[in-house]
């Protein structure tokens, strides 16, 4: 970006281009991720300075990258501002609440991107297929969930919605790629594994789910994460051009001259971490 003061503006839906079928090598992944994450640090400054408030929602199914995206979109900024909101099983006393009640609690404040690793959107997903919710649930949530969002959008929130998709020889892949990974196996929960069979199911969920909620105040982004260097990038790109923002000028920092030497150290007995590597 040149000059300090190159405004982005939001930009419309356009239709998807040709796929590209050609891995990404590493080296250009990593350039081309350096240079976004240079821009979602002008973005947070502009966030913060004008008291906005960015809502990201992540839906897909089980090993769709949403875990991987969301840690590329946020492991250069600050938590403080980027925050991430991935809600456990309710409780009981949860149970007893108006559904959406827990995850309103979460909703940003000024100056604040909050992103939920799974949604309200779980009632038309894993609840749903799983049988953990009631179908007249179900149809209540989707009718009601689009006016719920309106009022999100009116009170000032940026709201944007994210569906990873992803093939099921990819998603079998990556399912059994965690069974023999041992830093990927917590990643494999048991509902994981209940669901696994009942793909079908998850696309007449998804497929109601984006008819009922696909709305022109909040509507669904589709990113295909067959590729997962890919879609993280095309996801971080795609929220860098629906957030408005302008980078921040700033003062050329300079560190000032230490005095080091006036204090002599304490001849303490400190616990060094035995040096292995």
């Amino acid at each position: 970006m040149s000059g300090n003061k190159k405004k982005h503006s939001a930009k419309k839906s356009e239709p998807a281009a040709p796929v590209s079928t050609e891995p990404m090598s590493a080296k250009a992944y990593d350039k081309e991720l350096k240079r976004l994450h240079v821009e979602l640090v002008k973005l947070q400054q502009w966030v913060v300075a004008k008291g906005l408030k960015v809502c990201i929602v992540f839906e897909g199914r089980d090993g769709a990258g949403k875990g991987g995206t969301i840690k590329a979109l946020t492991e250069r900024v600050s938590p403080r501002v980027f925050r991430v909101v991935a809600l456990p099983a309710p409780t009981e006393r949860e149970k007893s609440q108006m559904y959406i009640q827990r995850y309103i609690q979460h909703f940003p404040a000024a100056g604040e991107v909050v992103i939920f690793d799974r949604s309200w959107y779980n009632r038309a997903g894993v609840e749903r297929v799983m049988g953990f919710t009631k179908p007249e649930q179900v149809e209540k949530f989707l009718n009601v969930v689009p006016m719920v969002e309106k009022a999100m959008v009116e009170s000032g929130i940026i709201l944007l919605k994210y569906w990873l998709e992803v093939s099921p020889e990819e998603q079998e892949r990556r399912l059994r790629d965690r069974i023999d990974d041992g830093r990927k196996v917590w990643k494999l929960s048991p509902m994981d594994v209940k669901s696994f069979d009942k793909w079908d199911d998850y696309t007449v969920a998804r497929d109601e789910m984006f008819a009922k909620t696909d709305s022109s105040w909040a509507p669904w982004f589709v990113a295909r994460s067959e590729d997962k260097k890919k879609v993280r990038l095309n996801v971080i790109s795609h929220l860098l051009a629906h957030v408005p923002y302008e980078e921040i000028p700033a003062e050329p920092v300079k560190l000032p001259k230490r005095k080091i030497g006036r204090v002599k150290s304490l001849d303490y007995p400190f616990k060094y971490v035995p040096e292995k590597y």
